[in-house]
């Protein structure tokens, strides 16, 4: 058994060289390490990126090959497709502890020392020089590439007062400070958003890559670095705010391009599993499958969308803090009604337009239409589209000619209630903030919409069938048989040739229409 391998108090034992030799300790490189950890985990067939999901034909394969073959990473994906995460969870795949010459600033391994602090220490203490133990959670290093890095960051730079000090000259290896790469040694790092590294950095990058040789403030270091490098890269950038220099790009043996879920099935699991909800919350609202489908079927409509910049890309966070913000809505609600319990309905949805305005880029178009108007539009699609997988395609039921030597009975059209109230000068508001039994009252008064509900959800208890007959409406509109418009503190349904001819204001109704509805 590795060293590696044992029990984390034996580890701790070993706490000078001459022991760690004893051990049976091998050195061997990151790649190495990760290769051998990756080998073990595909023969126990268990999954080696925990958590992420979508990938498992596509992206994680791809993955999987490039570390077997022991390659540095670029992931080349829109925003939001988890190409950090992907590089984070590789942490997983090293060893638990490793050992390093105690004090090292760039993890030396006892055995294969590379600076000359180690080198030195080692040659002065011999077998007694004392070594420490690193975690695998402390072998991950992170820098997001911004125009202002410079190599000194990166890499490092000579240190005039440790020079002054020591009394060193500045060609001496011991006054440099080390930059974040080099204490990643043995170590996997990440710079996110490669092309908006300034190209004279990412020059200073190939060395290192290819060679191991660090070139700081003239003179040039040997110092092999044992790294997995990965980057991560939007292709937008590639033309909008910089690329990637070829030589740099040649040095990254594998490429792997990152996409969104391919299915709503994939996107509600990713959603629920990274969305942020309180216990409390939990136990106050109840989320419906049919209301957290619209929700994610608002990215997949985005992502078509000629409003929106599919350059740029919808990222999975759209859907997820608009989710957290329907439970919220829904939550906030109960509590300025004093209600134990309460259920997200179609109309809370409106409290996540923040949530899908603060996530997209907008084209030209799109900025004329205002984002507000286009992250209504985006909401209406998804009821929609998700309409017709609960209810008949009222486009299919829309009147139409038909030859008179047609024979056989026509197609009962079973909106025709509804509309037909609506028709009659009806309309009905939905208040925002209105308690759960009060929106259930004004839901039954519309003709039709109970029987509809009752037809196709037969199990459906009160609160259920009442969200259905609130998602007929909102699909009634969708599909422009009945007309909806949002108002301050409420949702208006109407009739369509009404609405349209703005007749609402001069119509006569009776005090009959006006009873129970609240129109502060």
């Amino acid at each position: 058994m590795s060293v590696v391998s044992k029990p984390v108090k034996e580890i701790t034992n070993i706490q000078t060289l001459g022991a760690l030799k004893k051990s049976g300790y091998q050195h061997r490189s990151i790649k190495e390490e990760i290769r051998q950890n990756l080998i073990a985990k595909l023969r126990n067939k268990e999954n080696s990126f925990p958590g992420i999901q979508g990938y498992e034909d596509s992206v994680i394969p791809d993955v999987e090959t490039a570390l077997l073959s022991k390659h540095n990473i670029l992931f080349l994906g829109l925003r939001g497709q988890a190409k950090t995460r992907m590089a984070r969870l590789m942490t997983e795949l090293l060893d638990e502890y490793i050992p390093v010459v105690d004090g090292s600033e760039i993890n030396d391994d006892p055995l294969y020392p590379v600076s000359k602090y180690a080198k030195d220490l080692i040659a002065e203490q011999g077998d007694a020089t004392p070594i420490g133990w690193l975690h695998r959670s402390q072998r991950y290093g992170e820098k997001l590439a911004t125009p202002d890095v410079s190599v000194a960051d990166l890499i490092g730079d000579v240190d005039p007062i440790k020079a002054a000090n020591l009394k060193l000259t500045f060609a001496d290896e011991r006054v440099i400070h080390y930059g974040i790469i080099p204490k990643s040694n043995r170590s996997i790092f990440v710079i996110n958003e490669l092309p908006d590294l300034q190209a004279r950095i990412q020059v200073a990058l190939f060395n290192i890559l290819e060679e191991g040789d660090v070139q700081i403030r003239g003179f040039k270091l040997r110092l092999p670095l044992d790294i997995l490098f990965v980057f991560t890269a939007n292709p937008e950038d590639y033309t909008n705010r910089g690329s990637i220099v070829t030589p740099l790009k040649d040095r990254i043996e594998s490429q792997i391009l990152t996409h969104y879920p391919k299915d709503l099935e994939t996107a509600l699991s990713i959603t629920e599993q990274e969305a942020g909800i309180e216990k409390e919350q939990l136990e106050k609202v109840k989320i419906s499958d049919m209301v957290k489908r619209l929700i994610e079927q608002v990215a997949f409509e985005a992502r078509s969308s000629e409003f929106v910049d599919k350059k740029s890309g919808v990222s999975a966070r759209l859907t997820i803090s608009a989710f957290e913000n329907a439970v919220s809505a829904a939550e906030r609600r109960a509590i300025i009604n004093h209600e134990k319990e309460t259920q997200v309905w179609i109309t809370d949805l409106i409290g996540i337009i923040p949530s899908i305005t603060g996530k997209i880029e907008l084209v030209y178009e799109g900025e004329q239409e205002g984002p507000f108007q286009v992250a209504m539009n985006l909401l209406d699609k998804s009821i929609r589209s998700q309409f017709i997988q609960y209810f008949p395609n009222p486009d299919t039921l829309k009147k139409r000619a038909r030859p008179k030597q047609e024979a056989g009975p026509k197609e009962e059209n079973p909106y025709k209630p509804i509309i037909s109230w609506f028709d009659k000068g009806n309309s009905l508001n939905l208040l925002f903030n209105t308690k759960d039994q009060d929106r259930i009252l004004q839901l039954y008064k519309v003709d039709g919409l109970q029987a509809l509900v009752k037809k196709y959800f037969k199990g459906a208890n009160e609160k259920e069938a009442a969200l259905l007959m609130e998602f007929v409406l909102h699909g009634l509109a969708s599909f422009s048989m009945i007309s909806k418009k949002v108002i301050e503190g409420k949702i208006e349904f109407k009739d369509l040739m009404g609405s349209m001819l703005n007749l609402g204001a001069t119509s006569s109704f009776s005090e009959e229409d006006f009873d129970g509805e609240d129109f502060s």
